[in-house]
């Protein structure tokens, strides 16, 4: 039995859940999303409470968790939406948005370009070095936030590259003069 997957899932008030067959449709104020389950899973609406049900197979049993923390992140999502913050360390290292593109200067002889996703929007603060990735879809915001992050990622000696806000960087001591 999965723990997680039996706890209820609370609506928010400014929520519209609709299930309909095998589709989840959650609406909000920042918009909407949908997930087609599993088959096998069950869910059961009452008043502002989801529960997910499951048949006693296992490879039911393990998607209720999952299910269950989709449509708990698609809730959270159309309510509050996710963001996360990517920093630029480095001399000279500089980012810009323009139609949907982000183009970064980060130590490469060249600007790199990066093609916004559509469901995902990107900011600048005014310096260029910190980047805001921000959504309703959970999953789509962390895959924009690491395919940016995967273009220069933190070197470990100086810490320069993109990194996360909250990241640390473990440094390795680097060389020393021998006898």
């Amino acid at each position: 039995m999965s723990r997680i997957g039996n706890k209820p899932i609370e609506i928010a008030t400014d929520v519209t859940v609709a299930v309909e067959g095998r589709t989840v449709k959650v609406e909000g104020k920042n918009g909407s999303l949908t997930l087609d389950l599993y088959p096998g899973i069950v869910i059961e609406k009452d008043d502002n409470v989801l529960r997910i049900k499951t048949e006693e197979s296992l490879s039911n049993q393990a998607m209720q968790g999952t299910t269950r923390a989709l449509i708990d992140n698609m809730i959270t999502g159309v309510s509050k939406g996710y963001k996360k913050t990517l920093e630029l360390v480095g001399v000279g290292y500089r980012a810009s948005v323009e139609k949907g593109r982000l183009t970064l200067n980060i130590g490469y002889s060249h600007p790199v370009i990066y093609n916004i996703p559509p469901e995902v929007n990107c900011e600048v603060d005014k310096r260029g070095v910190t980047i805001v990735v921000s959504g309703i879809d959970k999953q789509k915001v962390g895959q924009a936030a690491s395919d940016i992050r995967s273009l220069r990622p933190p070197e470990p000696y100086k810490g320069k590259g993109i990194r996360y806000s909250d990241e640390r960087i473990r440094k390795k001591v680097g060389k020393t003069a021998g006898k």
